[in-house]
């Protein structure tokens, strides 16, 4: 029988979860991910004023440059502009989207365009025990149906092959719902150039594979990436398996946070309480912003009106 946590405890773990999640570096901004990019040819500058921060550039239709921070800690964001300065950065229009709440973007001249949205982030660092007492009722009640069936498990490094299964459900998978995630290609280019850093977590119901899971490992993180289960899967339970599964191999290996990305209780409900449903902590993002650094100052009394739309709640 497991012992839950007192309210003292939860308290003390809730804050050592906050501040795991805010040292460290989400995916977007590894060096596991920068080596993917570089492997495609993909522009990219990095701020050493800024701790490194990657940028990642590309051209539009019309050959006019585009700039993206995506989930960078921006502690001082007064510095941004003199390190864009320095890196040859000055004209190229910026979108940001930062790790963390970040208002003062505002006094730079930075225009918010959404609003924040929150990231669900699991703990590693704690016992199997702890883990297990933290997973909501229903979702360890369907683990122990999904354990208990005639289900097998492989872990494996990502196949370097485009015609792999998994990412063709994905695939169909975006276009039923109508998103975007990454190419197969920069997928696999992080795979082959990461050794044993994408992990490919699969389900079978005898010879057939009914769910899969790939996380991708970064520096002491780990990312859930790419997910899918047949009608068979989901009605085994077999998409809890094996996130189960891969929490504990994260936890052995000594990873300390696995990032489930997006809660987004609208537009995926199911998926968001299969997330929560894992005890994750939610956290605020930073929204996302638009910078061009010449206008900077003109805009920044603009900016700072709507300011409040991406201050932390």
């Amino acid at each position: 029988m497991l012992d839950f946590p007192s309210p003292t405890a939860r308290s003390a773990a809730l804050m050592h979860r906050l501040s795991l999640s805010s040292c460290l570096p989400a995916l977007a901004q590894s060096d596991e991910f920068r080596r993917a990019l570089t492997a495609l040819g993909q522009a990219s500058v990095t701020l050493p004023e800024m701790n490194n921060t990657l940028v990642t550039t590309r051209r539009l239709a019309a050959g006019l440059p585009l700039a993206m921070i995506n989930r960078a800690a921006l502690p001082r964001p007064s510095q941004l502009l003199e390190a864009l300065q320095n890196n040859g950065l000055w004209r190229t229009p910026i979108i940001l989207s930062p790790e963390h709440p970040c208002p003062a973007l505002a006094d730079i001249g930075a225009l918010p365009l959404v609003s924040p949205a929150s990231a669900a982030r699991i703990d590693l660092s704690g016992s199997t025990a702890e883990r297990k007492a933290t997973l909501h009722q229903k979702w360890r009640n369907r683990l122990t149906r999904a354990e208990s069936s005639d289900l097998r498990v492989s872990r494996q490094n990502m196949p370097l092959d485009a015609s792999h299964w998994l990412f063709a459900a994905d695939q169909a998978q975006q276009q039923q719902r109508r998103y975007r995630s990454w190419p197969i290609g920069l997928t696999l280019a992080y795979a082959k150039e990461n050794k044993g850093k994408a992990k490919l977590f699969q389900a079978f119901h005898g010879k057939d594979p009914v769910a899969a899971i790939l996380i991708l490992r970064h520096g002491p993180s780990a990312t859930y990436h790419i997910a899918h289960a047949t009608q068979t899967g989901k009605s085994l339970s077999a998409h809890n398996l094996l996130m189960w599964e891969a929490m504990s191999w994260l936890a052995a290996k000594g990873c300390q946070q696995l990032d489930l990305g997006v809660i987004n209780t609208e537009a995926a409900p199911g998926l968001a309480r299969f997330k929560l449903g894992t005890g994750a902590n939610l956290s605020q993002l930073g929204g996302t912003w638009a910078l061009w650094p010449p206008l900077g100052r003109l805009l920044s009394p603009i900016a700072r009106w709507d300011r409040k739309l991406m201050s932390a709640t």
